[in-house]
């Protein structure tokens, strides 16, 4: 049986649906903090346990039987929470006897990344590695590139002022969940070579906010100026609107990074999983357009 956490999240979702595509319903099961939230999967066929992070027990239920475990990082900022959450679940996919253990982790995954998450990864990485090892149990670290969806904090706020400000960035490898939640199924339904830390799984095309600004206005036909903001500025702008202290230093971090280059990655393994090109950022962008315009009434 092929067990996927987070099954109900943005990510996880994606996989369960792009999964049942390739193998039958009663082979995948799912952990989910909220059964209910997954009663559309149980009526197809799936299994589908409560699997918190923070309780060993139903974990080690949820993934009974287990023949792979795609552990979905979860989506917390604090570095201990992260780590403590992650390693609960990696933990139990090791423990629940399954052969394999998989874990969607990013193409930043670096010890010296500037990216909080970047850290996180590599730590969850290492754990998994040493974890596995030490239980004969394969393991396989599907390094995503950073998701276009992003564009959705930015981009309402963009239409209204005509200015995208921001602090210096870098190119980015923007890429869909689509896309990332197919190649994750794909890996899940047809094990092969990837062992270990994948390739960058990431789009095909590197772009800056510079580059965003431009599309959004050729997709509106209204222009849009890229503002660059300094670091303390940006900051200070965000507090003042609301945001909290450490959701904005997590946000620059991400910034930081951009401008050492860690995002400008692209690689073809993403397209080879998945068999087509990878999914354009304005598409992603014309997709965040027309729900934002339609929101407001207008008609893109």
């Amino acid at each position: 049986m092929i067990i996927v956490t987070g099954a109900t999240g943005r990510l996880g979702a994606r996989i369960v649906a792009r999964l049942l595509e390739h193998v039958p319903a009663e082979t995948v099961g799912v952990s989910v903090r909220d059964v209910a939230k997954a009663a559309h999967l149980a009526e197809r066929g799936v299994r589908v346990r409560a699997g918190d992070f923070t309780d060993r027990a139903e974990l080690d239920h949820a993934f009974e039987g287990a023949d792979q475990v795609l552990v979905v990082s979860p989506s917390i900022r604090d570095p201990r929470e992260f780590a403590r959450a992650t390693r609960a679940g990696l933990d139990a996919a090791v423990r629940s006897g399954a052969r394999r253990v998989l874990y969607t982790s990013h193409q930043m995954a670096s010890p010296s990344s500037l990216f909080a998450p970047g850290r996180n990864h590599a730590e969850s990485e290492a754990y998994l590695a040493e974890r596995a090892s030490a239980h004969g149990v394969t393991w396989t670290a599907l390094r995503h590139g950073f998701y276009a969806s992003a564009f959705e904090l930015i981009v309402p706020a963009a239409l209204q002022s005509g200015e995208l400000r921001l602090p210096a960035d870098g190119p980015v490898s923007w890429t869909a969940h689509d896309d990332l939640a197919a190649a994750d199924a794909a890996v899940l339904a047809d094990p092969g070579p990837l062992d270990g830390a994948t390739p960058p799984l990431v789009g095909a095309e590197l772009l800056d906010f510079a580059d965003v600004a431009r599309i959004v206005g050729e997709l509106t036909g209204s222009p849009v100026e890229r503002v660059v903001v300094a670091d303390d500025e940006w900051k200070a702008e965000a507090l003042e609107g609301g945001m909290p202290a450490g959701v904005a230093e997590f946000t620059l971090g991400m910034f930081r990074a951009s401008r050492a280059g860690e995002n400008a990655v692209t690689g073809p393994a993403l397209q080879g999983l998945i068999g087509r090109p990878a999914t354009p950022a304005r598409a992603v962008l014309a997709g965040i357009l027309n729900r934002s315009l339609s929101a407001d009434g207008v008609t893109a």
